[in-house]
């Protein structure tokens, strides 16, 4: 049985796109058949696996509009075991186009739900906001994870994604679960990393991931490259960090 999971956080900058790539690549590299979809106009977490973005002629805008399917919008990846559905920055006018649309929350629902169990994962990289892309996602997936940054303002909207989410559960999705908040560019030499983390942990006990994503120089430079962390450099800190945290969500299952 397949479980969408959604990577969700309104800010930007948390570490969203990163975790989507590397633990898509990790689960892959565990043996696990995972399809990322690419849900954020952006379209980083395409090129981050190698797609080229200007290429593209079926993606997520063409799957919300139901102009195409799940399984013609589906690409190979460079990464073991991973498809994707990438993006385009056509992706932005999708909130408009769908302003009328009935049911429109359940768009992405209705496309990749006959499927689901084609694959062990599928995740789902969410845009840095809480507008109708968002909301399909999470109307879509069965748990969320929420990527929190070691930085001054972390918790600053959390609050907020907490109660979209409920609003999710309440109204459009009763079955969707926290997966877990994730810590990411954590430094263990910084005061302020040790005090946000001890301040999460305060605050959702059991709901944080025992794996902490640390600050890391070739987390940033692999995407560049269009690889993820473990194909760029698996002795990184950050590869150990990922394979760390794909094995955590295994072991949930």
């Amino acid at each position: 049985m397949g479980k969408i999971i959604a990577i969700a956080n309104q800010k930007g900058g948390v570490g969203k796109t990163t975790t989507s790539v590397n633990l898509a690549a990790c689960l892959g590299a565990l043996d696990k058949k995972v399809l990322l979809i690419d849900s954020d106009p952006q379209a980083n977490a395409s090129s981050g696996l190698g797609v080229d973005v200007e290429k593209i002629k079926l993606g997520t805008y063409q799957l919300l509009e139901h102009n195409c399917t799940a399984e013609e919008a589906i690409q190979k990846t460079s990464a073991t075991n991973v498809d994707i559905i990438p993006s385009h920055i056509d992706l932005v006018a999708i909130e408009i186009e769908l302003v009328n649309v009935e049911k429109r929350e359940y768009m992405l629902h209705q496309a990749i739900n006959s499927f689901k169990n084609n694959y062990d994962f599928i995740l789902i990289d969410c845009a840095p906001s809480l507008g109708l892309l968002t909301l399909n996602a999470l109307t879509a997936a069965d748990s969320v994870i929420i990527p929190i940054q070691c930085e001054y303002f972390a918790l600053e909207g959390l609050g907020k994604l907490l109660n979209t989410i409920k609003s999710v559960q309440k109204i459009h999705n009763k079955n969707l679960d926290i997966e877990g908040l994730l810590l990411t560019m954590y430094d263990s030499r910084l005061r302020l990393s040790n005090q946000v983390l001890d301040e999460v942990k305060i605050h959702f006990h059991d709901m944080v991931f025992k794996t902490i994503i640390q600050r890391n120089v070739k987390l940033g430079e692999a995407p560049s490259y269009g690889e993820s962390i473990i194909y760029y450099d698996v002795n990184s800190k950050g590869a150990t960090n990922y394979l760390s945290l794909a094995k955590e969500i295994i072991s949930k299952q």
